[in-house]
Formats: C-alpha cells, sequence, structure tokens
C-alpha cells in the first residue's frame, strides 16, 4: 500500500475511533504533541481533546466521507466529511466539517501531528 492510500485509511480510522470512543486506537494515530484548532480558533493540545472525546464532550454520531486529499510530500492530508455531532453541550447537528492535518511518517507509520477545523 503507497503512502497516499495509508494516509486515506488514516483518515478512515480516526473516524472510526471518534464513532466508537475508541481512545486506544486515537492515542496511537495522534502524536503526542497534537494539537487540534477547532472551528471556534481554540486550541485544544491530545491529552485534553482525548478526555473531551472521553467523557462526552465531543459526541460524534456518523460520518459520511465526501472527499480526501493527499500532498504526501508536504505531509498534508485534508479530509471534507458530513458529520452528525453535538459538542461542548450543544445540540445534535450535521456538519460539512472539513479537518486538515499535517502528518509525519514515524517508524513507518504515519501519525497526525496537527489539525484545524473547519467548514467546506
Amino acid at each position: 500500500m503507497n503512502d497516499e492510500q495509508q494516509l486515506k485509511n488514516l483518515y478512515h480510522e480516526m473516524w472510526q475511533a471518534l464513532l466508537t470512543k475508541d481512545i486506544s486506537t486515537l492515542e496511537k494515530i495522534h502524536a503526542d504533541e497534537f494539537i487540534l484548532t477547532h472551528m471556534t480558533g481554540m486550541n485544544q493540545p491530545k491529552k485534553e481533546y482525548l478526555r473531551c472525546v472521553r467523557e462526552g464532550e465531543l459526541n460524534y454520531f456518523s460520518e459520511l466521507t465526501e472527499n480526501i486529499f493527499v500532498d504526501v510530500n508536504a505531509g498534508k492530508l485534508i479530509g471534507q466529511s458530513k458529520v452528525e455531532a453535538a459538542v461542548f453541550g450543544g445540540r445534535k447537528n450535521t456538519w460539512r466539517l472539513q479537518l486538515a492535518f499535517d502528518v509525519e511518517k514515524i517508524s513507518g507509520s504515519w501519525i497526525l501531528i496537527f489539525g484545524k477545523a473547519s467548514t467546506y
């Protein structure tokens, strides 16, 4: 499997883990220094982000991937998905969510280094 396909698989693996609250997989595919910048501009380090997923402050119910863009040489992965979620006490809603990631290949495996959420 080439690097482009590995990165596309990483995007799908991340969503499956978010939907099932599989914290051990999320722990493995996010770098220790990972930071997620939410649509609000809030920066959330990995430990806090995973705590919010685990404790239900970030609840994801469904995800339908529409596009995945990969630039292996630049270490970029961008996914666009229709996502049904309830976050930070809000109601369940469906968003056209874009997640743009910086990625790095370490010991033969791609991991997420930085993520930025927006709509598309």
